[in-house]
Order: structure tokens, then sequence, then C-alpha cells
């Protein structure tokens, strides 16, 4: 579905009553929604954003107006569409990545803003702790650091020859000390070398995995981050070339070519994303409103990826697959 299909089907949407106190008479509540780009997955995500609204009594263009924004993917327009939204003078902010959620914090610290894809939003400085976050900031934890054993174990499992990992990651668009930690101290158990590899261009992704090519029993391991998304591409093409099996934090890694991923039900997260909405333009305070941990996950494995690098899936991880790709 195009985006502009997508805001015409919300502008049509059925209309639910008024939620009683919400908002005065002459004012409709204005939610405006910053997203980092509008990728593949995005109009399934945002769905799930109108379907949890709904639930709740809210309808767009009746007794709600959504304001939407898009970065199209590119880093430098952040900022200028962050002070854009804010201008429109919004209730509540939505801001999806820590990028863009530090350029809206940047342009506000009185509008309630919602984070969405954010994996570590105390280590950024956006909370103070989990239970109250204090400020003007509330929303989901994409990925726990814990989760990075998951991805670890899931390598091992599809490739038990492998000795050595390497996290990939671009400090500057992701928690990826957050994730090294937890990487660090998982590794042991699970029989592998952890390596982190810094990168920050399309250059450096290549010379990461060109050099891990000329290491038998390597992986790679790719979590939650911008540059990586961004180059998308070029990272599963680089590990097919290769033959290094990897394991991505996306389901659309896998979708387009890439082996396995291990992540949270995004469009879940952004019906629960709901609430939070619902509860803020009815009088709650952000500050007051706990930071939600994920709950549900999805496991998603390309079959013909693996036959092409020579690896057999376990039984055991096909059970648990949520989807399976042949």
């Amino acid at each position: 579905m195009k985006r502009r299909d997508f805001i015409t089907l919300i502008g049509g949407a059925a209309a639910w009553p008024l939620p009683a106190g919400a908002q005065q008479a002459s004012h409709m509540p204005r939610v405006g929604v910053l997203l980092a780009e509008d990728d593949r997955g995005m109009q399934a995500r945002l769905e799930g954003l109108r379907q949890g609204l709904e639930r709740l009594g809210w309808s767009h263009g009746r007794n709600i107006q959504m304001v939407y924004r898009f970065g199209e993917g590119k880093p430098d327009r952040f900022q200028p569409l962050a002070k854009e939204l804010v201008a429109t003078q919004p209730d509540l902010i939505i801001a999806q990545t820590p990028l863009v959620v530090a350029a809206v914090r940047q342009e506000t610290s009185v509008i309630p803003i919602v984070f969405l894809d954010v994996s570590d939003p105390i280590g950024a400085g956006f909370i103070a702790n989990l239970a109250r976050p204090g400020g003007n900031l509330t929303g989901l934890v994409t990925f726990e650091a814990g989760i990075v054993g998951k991805w670890l174990a899931m390598l091992k499992e599809i490739d038990p020859a492998l000795t050595r990992v390497a996290l990939v990651g671009n400090r500057k668009t992701t928690a990826f000390d957050y994730f090294l930690r937890a990487a660090t101290a998982a590794a042991p158990s699970v029989g592998v070398e952890l390596i982190p590899e810094e990168v920050v261009t399309a250059s450096d992704i290549e010379r990461v995995v060109e050099s891990f090519s000329g290491m038998p029993r390597s992986g790679l391991v790719f979590p939650p981050d911008t540059t990586t998304v961004l180059h998308r591409d070029l990272v599963i093409a680089l590990a097919a070339k290769h033959h290094i099996p990897a394991v991505y934090a996306f389901r659309f890694f896998v979708t387009a070519g890439g082996l396995l991923s291990y992540s949270i039900d995004f469009v879940f997260a952004y019906r629960q994303a709901a609430s939070y909405v619902d509860r803020i333009l009815r009088g709650t305070k952000p500050a007051d409103l706990p930071v939600q941990a994920p709950t549900k996950f999805q496991t998603v494995v390309n079959l013909k990826t693996a036959k092409a690098l020579g690896l057999t899936v376990p039984s055991g991880l096909l059970v648990a697959a949520d989807e399976v790709i042949e």
C-alpha cells in the first residue's frame, strides 16, 4: 500500500464517539508522527497504530488529527522535519528511532513525546528510568540488551562450526555499546569469540564483511541500526557473496534475502503505542507513564538462503519460526 493511499484510508476510517473529557468542543487533538523512513514494513506498523487508536475511540478526521512527516531515510532531514512538526503545535508527537527522538527533543521540552524503535532510552538520555521516565518522554523499548544472546545462539544453532561473530553497527545511529556489553557477556556461553566492528559508511560495511570472508567459521550480527538499515541491500548482497551467515534485527532483511532474524512484532508494538496516545490526550503526564518492554517476538528463516550457504536449518529452529521463506 502506498503512503498516499494509507493516509486516505485513515481519513476515511469509520467514526467513533468522542472520548468523554478528552477535548474541548472547539479543539480537535493533533498528533504529530515523525518517522525515520517510510520503509517496507512501515505501512503495516502504521495500520497497527490506527487500529489501536480506533479501539480506544479515536478516529482520524472525526475526533483526532494525525499529522505525518517522513524522513525518507535521510538523517539530515530529521531536524528540519522535527522543527516543522513542532510548529504545527501538536498535542503529542510520536517519534521513531533514536535520531528522530533526539531531533524532536531538541525542538521541544513541553510537548509530550512517545518514542518507538528505541532500544536504550536511558543511555540515550531520553528518560531517567523505565518506571518513572520524568520529563516529557515515554514509550516502548524496542530491543532489550539481552536479545543479543538470542541472536548469537541462533547463529550457533544454524552453523555449529562458528567460532567468531562480529557485532556490526554505528555508534552514532544505534545503541552500539548497549548491545556490545550484552554480546560480550553472552559470547562465552555460546562458544564464540565476539568481535565489535563499527561502521559509518557503505565502504566500512564492505570492509568488515570482506575481512570476515577470509576467516572461516565466522558469522555476523546486525543489531537495529539506521546505518545498516539504509544499506540493507548491500549488507545482504555481501553476506551472500562471501557465504557468511548473518542474523538480523528486522524481518525485512530476511524477506529480501538475508538468512534469519529475531525481532519484536512491530505491528503489535505500534498498536500498543496507541494506549500512550490515549492516556496522554486524556491528561496523564508522560513522566508518569512507565516505559514498556517488548512482549511479542518473531523468528523468520530464509530456507533458500540457508541452502545457498550450505547450511541445514535444524528442525527445532524451523518449528520455532513464525515465518519460513522458501
